[in-house]
C-alpha cells in the first residue's frame, strides 16, 4: 500500500501538475477554512478527480505543507477485496501516518469513495474526533441520499460538478469572451467552439483530441464503463444486456416525451422496470427527465416526462445517430438550464414550449429563416402568456433579435450568459 501511496502523492515530491480551469474551483477553494466536510458529485471523468488536485495545488500555493495532503484513488486492485470493510480506510489513513509522519492540519481525500461500502459511518466518526479536513468524491448522486443526510446532517458542503461548460470550454481554448469586445473580435473563433462543443459535448479527454472516431470510442467507454462499474453491480442486475440496450435506445430518443409502456413492451419487462432503470441512468448523472409543469405537484409526478442527455456527446453514440442539429441544440439548453433549476419544466397542450424555468419560456429552434417554422415557434409564445404571463426567450443557432416582447438569442450568446451555479 506505501507504494501506492507514493505512487498517487506526486506532491509530496514536488510534482504539480497544471489543469484547464474549472469554475467550481472557487468555490471549493472558499469551503476550505469551514469545518464541515467536502463532498464532491459528479458523472465519471467529468473531472473530479482533477479538481480535487487543483485544490492540493491551491493549498501547496498557500502555505500548506505538501506531506500534509493525502490523495487515494480508492479504485485499485489492492483495494477490491476490502471493499465490504469501510473501517479500511482507517487503515489507508495509519499507513500515510507511518510513512510521512506529518505534523499540523491534514487534508484528506477520498476520490471515488461510492467504491466502499458504508464509508459514510467511517467519515462521520473521523469528522467528531479529529481535526483532519475531509475532501471526498463519488460518481452517483446517492451520495446525497437520505442515508448520508442523515449521517452528515450539517457536516457536508456538496459541489456537483457537470462536464465542462462552454464557457470553461472557451477558457480552455484560450478564447476570450469575458467583454461584448472580447466577442466581437472572436466572433469566428466562437463559432467554430461553439459548433464544436454542441455536438461533442464537454468531456475533457473527448474535446481534446482531434479524431472523430476516437472521440466516439471514448465517449461509449464511458458510457459502458458507468454501466458495469456503477449499475449493473450495485443494483445486482442480473440481465446486463437489457440494461444497455435500454441506455443507447433512449439516446436515439433524446428530447423526446417517455412512454413506460412502450418501452415495456419493447424490451419485455414491466414498466417499473422500466422506470427503475431510469432511475439508476439519473442516479449516475447520465440521463435525466423533466415534468410537464403543472401548479400541483401531484399533477407534475404524474405527468408525462421529456427525457434528455447530461453531456451533448452522448448523442454522437446513439444507435440511430442523425445529424440532427435542433436536437443538440435542445439537449445543450437543457443541461445549462437544468444546472441552474433542478424544477426545470416542458409546457405541453395545444403547443409545446420546450422549457419552464424561473418564470421563463424558453423555446429551442436550429433555424427561423423559414417563415413557416419561426410562425409556429412565436405562435407556441402567445399561446402560453395567455395562462403564464412571463419573458419569452428563442434560443437559434445563430440568430439574435428583438421581436416584439421576445427575445431571440443565439446559443453562443446563451451559453455564456448561463455559466454554472453551485
Amino acid at each position: 500500500m506505501k507504494n501506492i501511496l507514493v505512487e498517487q502523492n506526486p506532491h509530496w515530491n514536488g510534482v504539480l501538475q497544471n489543469y484547464a480551469k474549472r469554475d467550481q474551483l472557487e468555490t471549493l477553494i472558499s469551503y476550505l477554512p469551514l469545518r464541515q466536510i467536502i463532498t464532491i458529485t459528479g458523472i465519471r471523468r467529468c473531472g473530479k478527480s482533477t479538481l480535487a488536485k487543483q485544490t492540493i495545488n491551491h493549498l501547496i500555493a498557500n502555505g500548506t505543507p505538501a506531506k500534509n495532503i493525502l490523495y487515494v484513488n480508492l479504485e485499485q486492485p489492492l483495494f477490491l477485496d476490502v471493499r465490504h470493510d469501510p473501517s479500511y480506510l482507517h487503515t489507508i489513513h495509519e499507513t500515510y501516518l507511518q510513512l510521512i509522519d506529518p505534523q499540523g492540519q491534514l487534508y484528506i481525500i477520498f476520490d471515488e469513495i461510492q467504491f466502499f461500502e458504508n464509508w459514510q459511518i467511517y467519515i462521520k466518526s473521523q469528522y467528531e474526533k479529529s481535526s483532519n479536513k475531509y475532501i471526498i468524491t463519488g460518481s452517483n448522486s446517492s451520495m446525497l441520499s437520505n442515508e448520508l443526510i442523515t449521517l452528515l446532517s450539517g457536516r457536508s458542503l456538496n459541489i456537483h460538478l457537470d462536464t465542462f461548460s462552454f464557457t470553461e470550454y472557451l477558457d480552455y481554448k484560450n478564447i476570450t469572451h469575458q467583454t461584448e469586445i472580447d466577442r466581437i473580435n472572436n466572433k469566428i473563433a466562437i463559432k467554430r467552439a461553439k459548433d464544436e462543443y454542441i455536438q461533442w459535448g464537454g468531456f475533457y479527454e473527448v474535446f481534446s483530441v482531434e479524431n472523430p472516431v476516437i472521440k466516439k470510442e471514448l465517449l461509449t467507454s464511458y458510457a459502458k464503463n458507468i454501466l458495469y462499474q456503477d449499475i449493473i453491480p450495485r443494483y445486482g442486475i442480473r440481465n446486463s444486456e437489457v440494461i444497455e440496450r435500454l441506455f443507447f435506445y433512449l439516446l436515439s430518443n433524446i428530447t423526446g416525451i417517455l412512454n413506460y409502456t412502450t418501452l415495456a413492451n419493447i424490451f419485455g419487462m414491466s414498466t417499473k422496470s422500466i422506470r427503475e432503470y431510469i432511475h439508476y441512468f439519473e442516479d449516475v448523472f447520465l440521463l435525466q427527465r423533466i415534468d410537464k409543469h403543472h401548479n400541483k405537484l401531484k399533477e407534475r409526478i404524474k405527468s408525462s416526462k421529456k427525457i434528455y442527455a447530461l453531456d451533448n456527446g452522448f448523442l454522437q453514440i446513439a444507435p440511430k445517430h442523425s445529424d440532427d442539429l435542433g436536437k443538440s441544440l435542445e439537449n445543450s439548453v437543457f443541461i445549462a438550464l437544468y444546472k441552474e433549476d433542478k424544477t426545470l419544466s416542458y409546457l405541453k397542450d395545444r403547443y409545446e414550449i420546450d422549457f419552464y424555468t424561473q418564470k421563463i419560456h424558453y423555446q429551442v429552434a436550429y433555424d427561423i429563416s423559414n417563415e413557416k417554422t419561426r410562425k409556429r415557434e412565436l405562435n407556441a409564445f402567445t399561446h402560453f402568456i395567455k395562462t403564464h404571463t412571463a419573458p419569452c426567450k428563442l434560443i437559434t443557432s445563430d440568430h439574435n433579435e428583438q421581436f416584439e416582447n421576445i427575445e431571440i438569442i443565439s446559443i453562443d450568446k446563451f451559453l455564456m450568459e448561463h455559466k454554472h451555479k453551485n
